[in-house]
């Protein structure tokens, strides 16, 4: 058995870490690309720059010995004139003898720690107390060096002592790490935004609307997208074939029972006959949620739909049909959905909350989270809590918690709930203030 090394990563790491593919697959390639930056721009300013600054600050301190040692030997005016000129011509360095100063007590460090190979080399060089500063000018350097009667200062160039031009190095590598980063940006953004069109395609199709889908992208997004639309069709197959069974079986079902029909209805009545009736509407009946359960949503497209009034001239049927139906419908609802379904879901909800109690109220409300929702509450015997999802199964009465339904066979729920999340919402249930049960159905804006 192969046992696979796990790389744990604490838990605040991770909530700090993006979650979509596009944050990963950037963090993935700019992370290494920035972490080797500054690796390299480290090695660069620990190792090449500091040696490069040592071997300048050796040369300055050198010459600032030698300016030191020539005034010890003649402290004299003339002298001093002299070795200024001569230093000025050959080393450009500043020279002048302040007398009755001291060393100043502060002097500011500069950045990145510059100033250490010059302390080091003027430590080794000079005998005597000494002072710098190389942030108060932006192109000198200010070195004081303690005499008998004051101090001689001198003034360098800086880049006699720092090589100047290592921000330029530091700016190429920011600009090469911008742009690789902006080059790894758009390639990133091009293949996950064909995956993105994938699970858009697949959405599309899970809820039953019409897709223009073209597989693009890298190689494996590709055949990923070929084994999409090779299972999509195969789904449309299924779908076509079952709902062209269930249509023939109707329809030959139908056939015979008109010609029962025909005949009671030329027989002579009888209290038999009327039982016989009864029987054949309830297999007529049957036959069409048959058919309406496993012809679905196909067939009719998602659009923009006046909700109130539909939800209105529902309520109406259900009124005509002999039910007790309360309206509360908030004004100005529109959502995309099929018509014929929601009015098919919607019936069947008012229907059975109809057939287990004497009141029924149905709301319709905008959501706080966006969408509307739709309740239908009933004054019924209720179900169990831990029985609202065996509701939903097909063909699932729940006879002995709730009345006998005479006329249906356990496919209003599952209807329902089948077109609520067909279009990305859902039908639960719950217990209703009015005693009995609560259908909530969510649908997204």
């Amino acid at each position: 058995m192969r046992l696979r090394a796990k790389l744990y990563i604490p838990r605040r790491i991770k909530r700090l870490l993006p979650t979509s593919l596009f944050g990963r697959s950037l963090l993935i390639i700019v992370l290494p690309v920035a972490v080797m930056q500054i690796a390299v721009t480290w090695a660069f300013f620990d190792a090449h720059w500091r040696t490069v600054n040592s071997k300048l600050s050796e040369g300055l301190a050198g010459d600032v010995a030698w300016a030191v040692a020539s005034y010890q030997d003649d402290p004299s005016p003339v002298a001093v004139t002299k070795l200024a000129e001569r230093a000025e011509q050959s080393l450009s360095l500043s020279i002048a003898f302040q007398k009755g100063k001291t060393l100043p007590t502060r002097r500011r460090d500069a950045l990145f720690g510059l100033d250490r190979s010059l302390q080091e080399a003027l430590a080794d060089r000079l005998n005597v107390p000494f002072w710098f500063d190389t942030t108060r000018y932006t192109a000198y350097i200010d070195i004081r060096v303690q005499m008998p009667g004051g101090i001689l200062q001198i003034y360098a160039l800086r880049d006699r002592a720092f090589a100047t031009q290592g921000h330029i190095f530091i700016l190429w590598m920011v600009m090469a790490t911008l742009l690789l980063t902006t080059v790894a940006i758009l390639f990133i953004r091009n293949q996950v935004r064909a995956i993105e069109r994938l699970a858009e395609a697949a959405d599309a199709f899970g809820r039953g609307g019409d897709i223009d889908f073209k597989p693009h992208g890298a190689r494996e997004v590709r055949q990923a997208a070929v084994a999409f639309l090779a299972m999509k069709a195969r789904i449309q197959r299924h779908i076509e074939q079952r709902t062209a069974l269930l249509a023939s079986v109707s329809h030959d079902l139908r056939t015979p029972l008109t010609r029962l029909k025909l005949e009671m209805a030329l027989s002579e009545p009888c209290e038999q006959m009327e039982a016989m009736k009864g029987d054949l509407a309830e297999m007529e009946h049957m036959i069409d949620e048959y058919l309406a359960f496993a012809r679905g949503e196909t067939g009719e497209t998602p659009q923009s739909t006046d909700l109130p009034a539909l939800i209105a001239g529902v309520v109406a049927a259900a009124v005509r049909s002999g039910a007790t139906v309360e309206a509360r419908i908030a004004p100005d609802l529109a959502v995309i959905l099929r018509p014929n379904a929601f009015k098919r879901a919607l019936a069947n909800l008012i229907d059975n909350a109809a057939a287990h109690g004497d009141h029924v109220r149905v709301t319709a409300e905008p959501r706080l989270t966006g969408g509307v929702e739709i309740i239908v509450d009933d004054d019924g015997p209720g179900i169990p809590e831990d029985r609202y999802e065996d509701a939903f199964k097909p063909f699932n009465r729940l006879d002995e918690s709730r009345n006998q339904n005479e006329k249906g066979v356990g496919l209003g729920l599952a209807i329902a709930r089948d077109m609520a999340r067909g279009l990305g919402g859902d039908l639960v249930l719950a217990r209703s203030p009015m005693g009995g049960l609560r259908a909530v159905m969510r649908l997204p804006g």
